[in-house]
């Protein structure tokens, strides 16, 4: 009878390991995909990508037993040798290679040149060799940087006593309303893919006060911008016992405080890689929605059009007009119209024309959308009639309600927003591992 007792320790080291002092002048063993090959005659280069970055090998006739002749780009080998230190390599570090094999073969050349710092290709021919485009270092490193956006939000949120949950992506009706929802048939019954899961967080909210999700939501949107996915990742937590919505501001503030400083220390290769200066999260200022209007107004000589909503060059000129008056990177806007809110948004007491929500705006665009919840039984059941709905559909979330409730809010953030304007990209599939959109359904 044989048992497993765990993790069995390979031989082969990662990166981390083969910069300790201790291994310079040692025999270690090493695999990796084959990134690029330069020969030089006597002397080749082979430079490998692993998981934590590129290690050099250095070939060299009459010592190298793996001739570098059999070597293709893409192949992923192990290879043997001594490491020793180098300034010139990739983290100072080379292997001069003793011997090793070829661990798989390639059958076909690649589409993309990965080997090199920038694809210099379009996004589509991107996008259609996803799986290989991704390989390109650059490339891979927006989405460790994306890693570490989630990682952040998980632990600084768990570090509040939130709960993580995870909500169905198959309901009966949407959350947000509109004509933007995914219909799908199940099992002989009407469904919908989830806008947001937003009335089961506030569901939630009732059993454990903070809770917290990572998880696609889908908007059958007919939009072929920059900044909009028909499928993308939201951050989204909901939590009680609120004095305001206030709370929910702070406690975003918080989370890209903390975030920004995980970036710094965990990721600085990567932001090293794509050149990204990580923003200040010190001070986040915030603005009412009409104030944020005239403003803009004022100083860019633009006609208000929309007194309801905030159109995206608007948005753009909010974000300038706070990086020029007061250097910052972010921008809470607040108070926004109630009829462009859904019938949950707690109005304003003082001004029922508008709401107790916000969004968040990062370089003049909007990653976040949030606010106070109405928490009142009754007051929900009003503004539902009010708007002319029914409620049809949502009697166990309204039931939430009925058996109590506390005041509470939450947010929303769209994830790969957050990551596009951190790493400096202007369309938003670009930092979407495989984007869903009008025309992309594959890969």
């Amino acid at each position: 009878m044989e048992f497993l007792s765990g993790v069995t320790k390979k031989e082969a080291l990662e990166l981390s390991e083969l910069l300790a002092p201790e291994r310079i002048g040692s025999e270690v063993k090493v695999n990796g995909f084959v990134h690029s090959i330069r020969d030089m005659g006597e002397v080749c280069f082979v430079v490998l990508r692993k998981r934590e970055g590129l290690l050099q090998c250095v070939f060299e006739e009459n010592v190298s037993k793996l001739s570098v002749k059999k070597l293709k780009e893409s192949q992923t080998v192990e290879l043997f040798g001594v490491l020793e230190e180098d300034a010139r390599a990739p983290h100072g570090v080379e292997l001069r290679v003793k011997g090793g094999e070829i661990l798989t073969a390639t059958y076909a050349p690649l589409p993309l040149p990965i080997g090199k710092w920038k694809l210099n290709t379009s996004l589509e021919a991107k996008l259609d060799n996803r799986s290989v485009s991704l390989r390109n270092v650059r490339e891979r490193a927006k989405f460790r940087i994306q890693e570490g956006l989630v990682r952040g939000f998980r632990e600084y949120l768990t570090g509040q006593q939130f709960t993580e949950i995870h909500t169905p992506k198959i309901g009966a009706r949407g959350a947000e309303g509109g004509a933007n929802i995914f219909k799908l048939d199940y099992f002989h019954h009407p469904a919908v893919l989830a806008q947001s899961p937003q009335f089961y967080k506030q569901m939630m909210v009732g059993v454990f006060d903070r809770v917290f999700e990572t998880g696609p939501v889908f908007r059958a949107e007919k939009h072929n911008t920059k900044r909009h996915l028909n499928e993308y990742t939201s951050l989204d937590f909901e939590m009680g016992y609120i004095d305001s919505y206030l709370d929910i501001m702070e406690m975003e503030t918080g989370f890209l405080q903390y975030t920004m400083k995980l970036l710094q220390k965990e990721y600085a290769n990567e932001l090293h890689i794509l050149n990204v200066t990580l923003p200040d999260t010190d001070k986040i200022p915030m603005v009412r929605f009409d104030k944020a209007k005239e403003l803009v107004s004022e100083k860019y000589s633009r006609r208000i059009r929309n007194p309801f909503d905030l159109e995206p060059e608007e948005e753009n000129l909010i974000g300038r007009y706070f990086k020029e008056e007061y250097g910052a990177d972010f921008v809470f806007v607040t108070h926004y119209p109630s009829k462009k809110r859904p019938f949950y948004a707690m109005d304003d007491p003082v001004d029922p024309r508008f709401t107790l929500s916000f969004d968040l705006l990062f370089g003049g665009l909007e990653i976040t959308t949030g606010g106070q919840r109405i928490h009142d039984y009754q007051m929900l059941r009003e503004k539902i009639a009010a708007r002319g709905m029914t409620e049809e559909g949502m009697d166990m979330y309204l039931d939430t309600f009925k058996y109590g409730m506390p005041k509470h809010g939450g947010l929303g953030i769209g994830l790969e927003r957050l990551t596009m304007k951190l790493v400096g990209e202007e369309n938003v599939r670009e930092t979407t591992l495989f984007p869903r959109d009008l025309s992309r359904l594959e890969p």
